[in-house]
Order: structure tokens, then C-alpha cells, then sequence
């Protein structure tokens, strides 16, 4: 920090330096072109201070300004160090002016390259009261804006969202999510079914000193609802032996032997004997003629 401070205060001694030479430079000529066009003595040494001084306070107002009130303060910087030049030019080409023995109001042999010096010449102390004036005003009525709002703002914001971050992971953070690899159990039809066909049985994984499994038929649970699955097919279906009318008729006359006739109906017959309708209608029938029937 100290170097870096040290090196800016060089750099800035070093520049005032070199301005002031300039300056001193600068002075010599304007003074003798203010002496050509009429000022006296007084007036001509403070002439270059009205030239250069305003580029000096114009530069310090483009620090200052900005927006339009700083392309102003740049004209004007812009506009009285063309003019300075010129008149240093001036000085440089007429050798006469540097020992005042050139006519008075006099700067070139070509009238009207004569009259626009000797305009440029009167006309920049007039320009340095009103421009002079006009950029102090400005730098006085000047507001800067705040460069520390934004970064105290950033700094706060920085906090806030450091605090909840901090409350959010101490107290709501979830724990890691372990997906559930167990894959689930597949639906199956409810029920037993009855088949011929012999069954393979299904290869142990037990060890071979445990005692042997006993693989049972166990209906698989579901945590998820059953979807109709419509009407199985005849091939799904398991083949049932088909009874005669008169099994059908000894067995409505076992499982009905204690009903009484108002329970006879055809779709008790039918849930009881696992019969069709028309089959179940039939055995109704016969079991009712059968009970009005006398006994021989």
C-alpha cells in the first residue's frame, strides 16, 4: 500500500513539474501577443494565466463532471488549447513579436489572417469569464453519485444469503435420496388353479447343510390398486368336469335339504351348486315340484 501510494505521489509531482515548465514556456509567447494587440504591461504578464489557466481549470472540471456537463468541460479544454497553439505558432513564425518591435496590432502581413489573430487574441479573455465561470458554477451545483451505497448494498445481500444458507443446511437440509432398487412384485390372478401337468420344482439356494425348502403357492401382496384385467381367456382357464343333470340335481338336493321353500330360489341354488342360471332356474323347478309333491 505504501508503494503504491509513494508511486502516485511521484507520478503526481512529476506532472505539475512538467505542466509548470509548459507553462513557463507557453507564458513567454502569449505575453508578447497580448503586448502586440495592445495590453500593457500588467496586462500582457497576466494574459497567458486567462489562456492556459482556463485549460488547467478545464481539465480539473472533466475529473470533476460528468455526462454533458463533462463533453462541455472538454470543449472548452479542447477549444483554448487549439487556440494556445495557434498563437505559439504565431510567435514562432513572426520574430519581431519577440522583441515588440512588430506595429501594434499587427500579427500577420495578410490582412485578413491579421484581423482573425487579432479576434482570436481579444477574444479569449472574454471567453475565459464567461466559460471560466459557467464551469465553476457547474462543479460547485455538482452532486456526485455514491460509489459506497452499492457495494454496502452487495455486501448486505452477500450476508443475508450467507445467514440463510447457513440456517437452511443446519436445520431443512434433506438427506441424501437412495433410490429403492428392490424391484416390485408383480401382480398376480387371485385364487388356485388345478392343473394335470406335473410341476418342476424350483432349484434350492439354500445351503447344502440346511434342511430343504417347502415351496408354497403363495399369493403375492401389492401395495398398489389391481386394474381390471378384463376376462381371462378359455386358455387360462382351468378345465372343470362337466356334471349330468342328475349329479347337478343330487347335489341342489343335498345342500337345499334344510332350506325352507321361501330361501329356494334360483340364484341361491346357483351360488350354492356353482351352476348356470338356466341350470339353476331348472333345479328350482324340480325341487319345488318335488316338496308340493304328497308323500306316498
Amino acid at each position: 500500500m505504501n508503494l503504491h501510494r509513494n508511486g502516485r505521489t511521484a507520478l503526481i509531482t512529476a506532472l505539475v513539474i512538467v505542466v509548470a515548465m509548459a507553462f513557463r514556456v507557453s507564458w513567454n509567447a502569449l505575453r508578447d501577443i497580448a503586448g502586440a494587440v495592445g495590453a500593457d504591461h500588467t496586462a500582457a504578464t497576466l494574459y497567458p494565466f486567462v489562456v492556459d489557466g482556463l485549460m488547467a481549470l478545464a481539465l480539473i472540471a472533466t475529473l470533476v463532471l460528468d455526462g454533458r456537463d463533462r463533453k462541455f468541460a472538454l470543449r472548452v479544454l479542447g477549444t483554448y488549447t487549439l487556440a494556445s497553439l495557434v498563437l505559439n505558432y504565431v510567435h514562432g513564425l513572426v520574430p519581431e513579436l519577440h522583441g515588440r518591435s512588430v506595429d501594434w496590432g499587427r500579427l500577420a502581413d495578410w490582412d485578413p489572417a491579421n484581423w482573425a489573430l487579432v479576434l482570436l487574441a481579444t477574444s479569449l479573455p472574454v471567453g475565459s469569464i464567461y466559460f471560466g465561470s459557467d464551469l465553476v458554477a457547474k462543479v460547485l451545483h455538482h452532486r456526485p453519485t455514491p460509489i459506497t451505497a452499492p457495494i454496502a448494498n452487495a455486501q448486505e445481500s452477500a450476508d443475508t444469503e450467507r445467514n440463510r444458507s447457513s440456517s437452511d443446511l443446519a436445520l431443512s437440509t434433506p438427506g441424501p435420496i437412495i433410490p429403492n432398487l428392490k424391484p416390485l412384485p408383480r401382480a398376480v390372478a387371485v385364487g388356485f388353479l388345478k392343473s394335470t401337468l406335473p410341476v418342476k420344482p424350483l432349484p434350492s439356494i439354500a445351503p447344502a447343510a440346511a434342511a430343504p425348502v417347502e415351496w408354497r403357492a403363495v399369493a403375492a401382496e401389492s401395495t398398489r390398486p389391481r386394474r381390471a384385467t378384463g376376462r381371462v381367456p378359455e386358455a387360462a382357464r382351468t378345465p372343470r368336469p362337466k356334471r349330468t343333470a342328475d349329479e347337478l340335481l343330487a347335489e341342489a338336493r343335498q345342500a337345499t335339504a334344510e332350506w325352507p321353500d321361501a330361501k329356494l330360489t334360483a340364484e341361491g341354488i346357483r351360488r350354492e351348486v356353482r351352476t348356470s342360471p338356466a341350470n339353476a332356474r331348472t333345479l328350482r323347478d324340480t325341487l319345488r315340484a318335488e316338496r308340493a309333491a304328497p308323500v306316498a
